[in-house]
C-alpha cells in the first residue's frame, strides 16, 4: 500500500519512528512536508517550501498523479486539518475539514460535545482577563486555563484563586502566539478561534485510551493510567498498563467515546482519548483524530495487542482495521517523560543497562545538544521518553525508578544532574488483577 503522510511543517524529528513503522508493517511512506528537510525521508519526500495550504494541495496533487497514492495520513496533532483538507483534494478518504476542525481546536471540540450531550467539564472561552476572571468565578477554584490550539500540555495551568489566574492569564496569553503546536499549524485554512479556555476541575485519575471508530462501531484498542498527580501545571509524565478500570467503567467510557465522536463528526477515524473521573464518574477531556503521542502507539501493540499505526494504515485506505474490544495481554508497563530543569542543554547519556535492557520498550531522547530547554510557565519541553515492561506493577514501577536515576543530564552552567520524573507526586496505584 502506497501511504502519503503529512506533516504542515516538519515537526523536527518527532515522528520519524512511526514512520519507520508504517514501512516495517508494510506500508511504502511518502512524506508530505509544507516547510522541513527534504532529506528527513530520503528519496520520498517532497517539500512545498510554504506552509500554505494551497501549496500542500497543489505538491499533492502532482505526486498523486505520479504515484497513485492509496490514502492520506498524519501522526501529527497540527497537521490533522491539513491531512483532512488534502485527503478531500486528492478524492481519498478522509474525515472530512468540518470534523478535523471540531478534533483539533478545542473551543469548537467543547461546543460539538456539549451538542452532544458528552460529559464534559464547564468551559468558557475567554477573549480577556474579566470574561476569564468572571469565568472562573462562575465555575469556582481551582479551574483550568487551556488554548484552543495546543497540544503536550502546553500553556495549561491550574489556577488556585484570581490572583494566580490574573498571572497565567498574562503568561498563557503572550505563550500562545509562539508555541510550537500553534506554529506548525498549515497556514490559509480556517482552524478556528486562537484563544484560551477556562474550564472547571475535575478532581479525580486520568486515563488515556487508543480507540476506532468504524460506521457507528466504537472500539476501545487500549487503556492506560496516568498514575501521577499534577501540581500548577500539567506534565505528560507517568502511565501505567493493564489499566485498573473495571469492566463496567469500561463500557461506560466506551459510550462516552461513541458519543463524542458522533459529535465530532467522526465516522471512520484513529482516536486518542482522555477521560477524568469526576465525583465517580467518567467526563471527556479530548477525543483527538489521531494516535496517541509520545509511546503510547507501542504500549497498545505490547500491553493490549492493539497496533494504532496498523489501524491508521487501513483507515487512510478506506479498510476496516482488524481490532477487539480492550483486552488485556498480562504485560506491566510504565512508561515516563523525561524531564529536567529549563535551560541549555549540554548532553543526555541513557546508559546500556537502560537503552539495551530486555525490559526496555523503548528508551528516546528528543533533544540536541544546544537544545533550549523551556519549562512551566515558559513551555513545556520533554527530554524524551522511557518505557519499561514487567511482571507486576511494583516490579515495573521500581525499574522504571531505577532507569530513570541511572540517565545523566547536563545544563550548561550546572553540574551533570539526573533526569527525573514527578515520583514525588504518584498516585497510590494498586496492582491491576
Amino acid at each position: 500500500m502506497k501511504l502519503l503522510a503529512v506533516e504542515a511543517q516538519q515537526w523536527a524529528q518527532y515522528l520519524f519512528p512511526r514512520y519507520q513503522l508504517v514501512d516495517e508493517l508494510g506500508g511504502d511512506l511518502h512524506l508530505l512536508l509544507g516547510v522541513g528537510d527534504p532529506d528527513y525521508w530520503p528519496g520520498r519526500c517532497r517539500v512545498a517550501g510554504s506552509a500554505s495550504i494551497d501549496e500542500l494541495i497543489a505538491i499533492a496533487k502532482a505526486w498523486h498523479a505520479v504515484e497513485q497514492f492509496d490514502g492520506v495520513l498524519t501522526f501529527s496533532e497540527m497537521s490533522v486539518i491539513a491531512t483532512a483538507v488534502v485527503a478531500d483534494a486528492l478524492g481519498l478518504p478522509g474525515i472530512g475539514l468540518d470534523a478535523a476542525r471540531n478534533s483539533r481546536n478545542k473551543f469548537r471540540m467543547r461546543r460539538a460535545h456539549q451538542r452532544g450531550g458528552v460529559p464534559i467539564p464547564k468551559f468558557r472561552f475567554v477573549p480577556d482577563l474579566p470574561s476569564a476572571l468572571a469565568a472562573a468565578a462562575e465555575f469556582g477554584y481551582p479551574a483550568i486555563l487551556k488554548p484552543t490550539l495546543g497540544a503536550s500540555s502546553s500553556f495549561v495551568f491550574r489556577v488556585d484563586n484570581p490572583a494566580q489566574l490574573e498571572r497565567r492569564f498574562a503568561d498563557a496569553s503572550e505563550g500562545i502566539q509562539r508555541m510550537l503546536p500553534f506554529q506548525l499549524e498549515a497556514l490559509g485554512v480556517d482552524i478556528g478561534p486562537q484563544g484560551l479556555l477556562v474550564e472547571s476541575f475535575l478532581d479525580g485519575n486520568e486515563y488515556l485510551f487508543e480507540a476506532l471508530a468504524w460506521d457507528g462501531e466504537l472500539f476501545i484498542g487500549s487503556a492506560v493510567d496516568r498514575v501521577t498527580m499534577e501540581g500548577e501545571t500539567f506534565d505528560d509524565d507517568v502511565h501505567a498498563a493493564p489499566s485498573t478500570l473495571s469492566e463496567d467503567q469500561l463500557a461506560e467510557i466506551r459510550d462516552i467515546i461513541a458519543a463524542a465522536a458522533e459529535a465530532q463528526g467522526l465516522r471512520r477515524s484513529t482516536m486518542h482519548a482522555e477521560i477524568r473521573m469526576h465525583h465517580g464518574r467518567p467526563h471527556l477531556l479530548e477525543l483527538a483524530a489521531r494516535p496517541g503521542g509520545g509511546e503510547l502507539h507501542l504500549v497498545a501493540r505490547v500491553t493490549a495487542g492493539y497496533c494504532p499505526i496498523q489501524a491508521s494504515m487501513d483507515v487512510a485506505r478506506g479498510v476496516r482495521p482488524s481490532v477487539r474490544h480492550y483486552r488485556p495481554t498480562g504485560v506491566h508497563m510504565m512508561g515516563t517523560c523525561l524531564i529536567c530543569d529549563g535551560g541549555q542543554l549540554e548532553y543526555v547519556v541513557v546508559p546500556s543497562e537502560v537503552s539495551e535492557s530486555e525490559h526496555t520498550l523503548r528508551a528516546r531522547i528528543l533533544q540536541q545538544p544546544g537544545a533550549t530547554i523551556l519549562r512551566p510557565p515558559d513551555g513545556n519541553n520533554i527530554l524524551g521518553f522511557l518505557v519499561v515492561t514487567g511482571d507486576s506493577h511494583e516490579q515495573t514501577k521500581q525499574r522504571l525508578e531505577d532507569y530513570v536515576d541511572l540517565i545523566e543530564v547536563k545544563l550548561a552552567g550546572r553540574p551533570a544532574g539526573r533526569s527525573k520524573t514527578p515520583w514525588a507526586r504518584l498516585r497510590p496505584v494498586a496492582p491491576a488483577s
